[in-house]
């Protein structure tokens, strides 16, 4: 695995740059998987319209499955950071835990849709029709179907770009499932 450089933002592009800058506003700094993104002049700006585009899944339950997939994806930078935010958003670090592991027990339909998440990125895709006839038992719809599919692909993209780059993490470190289970 190579271990890519964070650009800085004197290295990137004018567009880029300005993207750095509103990030810098919004969170407080530019996390160094976005800044990676910078090395594409157009990757950046098109991660975060896929990202921040409209869905049918609220905050909570799109970090549920940002942090199935995450951890199907073996992506420590995502993990870490998905901790972070749904600890901003308030789950407990059992209930993270239990997220990451694809379940959720302390709700019926937040476990249907971790199960869901889990399932479609360990199967690429394919995925078992029980698990997504429990999706719509539980209350999900078509759109949310569709919808956990998109958020899906959007995690993984961030998964790989992570995978590959090797990026230095700039959140709290998660540990490793197995080692917390343990």
């Amino acid at each position: 695995m190579s271990t890519f450089n964070v650009p800085k933002r004197e290295e990137v592009s004018e567009a880029n740059q300005a993207i750095f800058d509103n990030l810098e506003k919004a969170v407080g700094f530019v996390p160094n998987l976005f800044a990676t993104y910078a090395h594409s002049e157009n990757a950046l700006g098109n991660y975060l319209n896929l990202s921040n585009a409209k869905t049918s899944l609220k905050t909570k339950e799109k970090e549920a499955v940002n942090l199935a997939v995450s951890e199907v994806n073996g992506c420590i930078y995502c993990l870490s950071a998905h901790t972070a935010i749904s600890k901003m958003n308030g789950f407990s670090e059992d209930q993270i835990l239990e997220l990451r592991s694809g379940r959720a027990s302390f709700d019926n339909k937040l476990d249907a849709l971790a199960r869901l998440a889990k399932n479609i990125t360990e199967n690429r895709g394919a995925t078992e029709a029980a698990v997504v006839e429990n999706f719509f038992a539980a209350g999900w719809t078509k759109e949310n179907l569709i919808d956990t599919i998109v958020l899906v692909g959007d995690k993984t993209i961030s998964n790989y770009i992570n995978n590959t780059t090797d990026i230095p993490v700039d959140f709290p470190v998660a540990q490793p499932l197995q080692a917390v289970e343990a």
